[in-house]
């Protein structure tokens, strides 16, 4: 097991350096490749586009960790929203509803 972890760390390092490489190449191309054209925006470094794309990350991307609900959790809304359709708009269950119940 211990062998096991010795080749597996370097192994996730070197994946998140190239992960990180790779993506601010991206944004970085993208960016010179679109935004000067389009709309006249001046071009970015690597650095500047690694900077986008932590930004963005950190803007529209969480930070890693999920606020979902459990999964009893979300089914007990989605029942409370049916229920609360239901009272609201007068809808019936369907039929396959009606099976479950």
């Amino acid at each position: 097991m211990r062998r096991k972890w010795i080749f597996m760390i370097p192994a996730a390092m070197a994946g998140i350096v190239l992960f990180t490489v790779l993506g601010g190449q991206i944004v970085m191309r993208l960016w010179n490749w679109l935004a000067p054209e389009l709309f006249g925006w001046h071009q970015v470094t690597f650095w500047q586009a690694l900077g986008l794309l932590v930004l963005c990350r950190i803007l529209f991307g969480g930070h890693g960790f999920s606020r979902r609900a459990s999964g009893g959790a979300r089914t007990e809304a989605r029942e409370r929203i049916r229920q609360r359709m239901r009272e609201r708009f007068g809808f019936r269950p369907s039929h396959s509803e009606s099976k479950d119940a």
